[in-house]
């Protein structure tokens, strides 16, 4: 009877009071959720008119599905939410973020299924609230690219850019485009990806607007127009590019983010936090420097991008970030193996395998580049069986066929290695070029040709040093040593510590014949032991850590534990 007594005097007091209370609980520090929710609760038994009550389903629903377990209750609150709001009129935030927050629980159970359905409804009758509309539209097409439905996500992502362009807001229909943009890259459907790039060029320049988003367009902007360059070799092309990119970010990051909201509700969002954005242009930058084969400034700004993350993710639980740590180690990983650091390399791989150990969807997106590094670090310490099982493994895992044509031209390389593997060699380089339509008698005069005209200095070195190896072996020492020379001065600059010790061995050798100009018989030898010896010493501090183990790992999840061993197991013959 207190109860409802009290109802009837004041409805509005003992609602206030109670939310007061609940937000009270939720952010204190720690956060009392038991008591927020406890309180949540307590409106239902004052019997509260439609909207306190959806509106209460709606808190209840979103306090349970963020900071409890218990995503049952939070579905049944988030139900109860979207079915008696969508009897209310004029009761669209309740409504749709309802919508929205029920769509992520079911994903995150699984439900795909019951999430697609509830979103087209959801956009259906959103048509008249832009910000929800265009959400709502970038939540489904986000969906349908997580389960690699990129056609689909295209399709959504064109109608929210008309959308935009109806609703007079030209900031997110360039959004739209731009995301529209890195999936056709993403499905290399480059004749598409041109023009829609122009189009979004001359918005962003023509857009005038909040200055921190319209850089933010800018970066979005010049991130694809890098990423298409470098996905196409074309390293010495994309630097004006990847200047822009970087003042770019330097500008934003002296820009102060503006409180004053845009009159147009669809303008209401933003790609990235600044500090994510600033990670991402590191990342470019290392994709950058490790294709150029300018390996210590990949290095550099690796350790740059690794400290940033490390702060960010102490009060920032965004999965993107792990993402992007994920992918900068990738990058590392390789540079190490080049430099001839293989005990940090292999430390960094099982860093990788604790960051997708706790994030299953991590590990389904990089499980076969994980392999891959494994099977690379293999051939670097001369395991070539767990090598081949490695990338094995990698293929199994892999859709992507840029991945699959690397992962096969190393699996070939392990059999030349082993040298008594010619009937599956040569299957293999059927399946890399069933045409046979190759110059093959051209093949490192065109590398060379084409490594030379973008800069990407590895591929020249790996080149120059393998022709100087066959013109050594047909016995014309003279142009042997023409090629091997640079070969040297490239891969001491990047430094690639295999093509130094491959052409200190070739220098070693041509040395032996007058030829003038060429170097010293004792230096050469003198270069070829101190590299021998470098390599030698990696590899034994390698294969004695725990986690050379790895390299058993070929189905299911990482390994948790990695037992340590005695010393190591395997062939130096080969690196010397």
């Amino acid at each position: 009877r207190q109860v409802s007594a009290a109802a009837e005097w004041a409805p509005e007091r003992w609602y206030l009071a109670l939310l007061g209370f609940a937000e009270h609980f939720r952010t204190s520090s720690p956060p009392k959720i038991r008591l927020c929710v406890h309180c949540l609760q307590a409106v239902f038994q004052f019997k509260p008119p439609q909207r306190i009550e959806a509106r209460t389903h709606l808190q209840l629903g979103s306090v349970l599905y963020h900071h409890t377990k218990n995503s049952e209750l939070a579905r049944s609150h988030l139900e109860k939410a979207w079915f008696i709001s969508q009897q209310v009129p004029q009761f669209e935030d309740v409504k749709f973020e309802a919508a929205s927050i029920l769509s992520e629980l079911f994903c995150q159970q699984n439900l795909v299924d019951s999430a697609k359905p509830l979103l087209r409804k959801a956009i259906q009758i959103s048509q008249q609230t832009p910000y929800w509309h265009c959400r709502l539209l970038f939540q489904l097409a986000q969906l349908h690219t997580l389960e690699k439905d990129l056609v689909s996500a295209c399709d959504l992502l064109g109608v929210g850019a008309e959308y935009a362009r109806v609703v007079g807001s030209e900031y997110t229909r360039a959004l739209f485009l731009l995301s529209k943009g890195m999936l056709l890259l993403m499905e290399r459907k480059l004749g598409e990806v041109h023009p829609l790039l122009t189009l979004c060029g001359t918005i962003v320049e023509n857009w005038q607007g909040n200055p921190i988003q319209k850089e933010s367009l800018r970066v979005f902007f010049l991130v694809l127009q890098v990423t298409h360059y470098l996905d196409a070799g074309q390293v010495k092309s994309v630097k004006p590019c990847l200047k822009q990119l970087q003042q770019c970010i330097q500008t934003i990051s002296t820009l102060h983010d503006d409180e004053i909201l845009p009159s147009n509700p669809a303008d209401l969002f933003h790609w990235l936090p600044k500090e994510h954005m600033c990670v991402l242009v590191y990342l470019v930058t290392v994709m950058h420097s490790m294709q150029a084969g300018y390996l210590e400034k990949a290095q550099k700004y690796t350790d740059k991008a690794l400290m940033q993350l490390e702060k960010l993710k102490m009060l920032d639980c965004s999965p993107i970030l792990s993402t992007f740590q994920v992918i900068l180690l990738e990058h590392i990983i390789m540079c190490r193996l080049v430099t001839g650091h293989k005990a940090t390399a292999l430390q960094e791989i099982s860093q990788v395998c604790q960051l997708c150990q706790q994030s299953p969807r991590l590990f389904t997106n990089h499980a076969a580049q994980l392999h891959t590094l494994l099977g690379l670090y293999c051939i670097s310490v001369n395991c070539m069986d767990n090598a081949e099982a490695q990338f094995t493994t990698a293929l199994r895992l892999t859709t992507h066929q840029e991945l699959w044509t690397y992962i096969v031209t190393n699996l070939a390389s392990v059999y030349i290695r082993e040298g008594n593997r010619h009937q599956e060699l040569y299957s293999l380089l059927e399946r890399i070029n069933p045409d046979h339509n190759f110059p093959v008698r051209r093949f490192l005069r065109e590398t060379l040709k084409m490594s030379n005209a973008e800069d990407l200095n590895r591929l020249t070195a790996c080149s120059l040093v393998l022709l100087g190896h066959i013109f050594y072996v047909l016995g014309n020492h003279r142009e042997s040593n023409n090629m091997v020379v640079p070969a040297m001065q490239l891969a001491s600059k990047i430094p690639d510590m295999s093509v130094q010790l491959w052409s200190s061995a070739l220098l070693k050798g041509i040395s032996g014949f007058a030829l003038g100009n060429t170097m010293d018989a004792h230096e050469a030898a003198q270069m070829h032991q101190n590299f021998s010896q470098q390599l030698l010493q990696d590899h034994i501090a390698a294969c004695s850590l725990p986690e050379h183990n790895l390299i058993s790992w070929t189905d299911g999840p990482p390994p948790v534990q990695i037992q340590a061993q005695n010393g190591p197991t395997t062939s130096l013959a080969s690196l010397l």
